[in-house]
């Protein structure tokens, strides 16, 4: 009996981790390398000091990255619209506390990266917390 509760609970642990590789694949949208840090203190990137700010970031990713402060953290979105080709749209705007694709005209919440009636969410990228004025964002 011990034998099957431990063979149950192993396969538990097992089949509750998850691959996070896998997470993120979008057919529209390539995956780039890339690692970024942004200082707080420079005017550019200070309103992410706030709850519900977002900045917008060129250079990385398909077509830059949005970086989103929710209150309690920080998301980043590459700001390709991920239910269309990669170059067929401009980069996506911030919209408040959403990114607005100008090709569909969905708006992605960046708290979640979901958008109603859309097969793809946003391509969301790592973002660590060096200190309190600096944050890395990578994938």
């Amino acid at each position: 009996m011990k034998k099957y509760l431990l063979l149950i609970i192993t396969s538990l642990i097992f089949i509750g981790c998850s691959n996070n590789e896998n997470s993120n694949k979008n057919p529209n949208l390539p995956n780039y390398n890339f690692s970024v840090d942004l200082n707080l203190n420079l005017p550019t990137y200070s309103p992410l000091k706030y709850a519900s700010n977002a900045i917008y970031y060129s250079g990385v990713g398909v077509s830059g990255i949005i970086v989103f402060n929710t209150g309690s953290g920080y998301n980043a979105f590459d700001a390709a619209c991920p239910n269309q080709e990669a170059g067929s749209c401009a980069a996506m705007t911030i919209k408040g506390v959403n990114a607005l694709c100008s090709c569909d005209k969905k708006e992605y919440s960046l708290f979640s990266g979901q958008a109603p009636n859309t097969s793809y969410p946003l391509k969301q990228y790592r973002v660590q917390v060096v200190n309190e004025t600096l944050i890395r964002v990578y994938n």
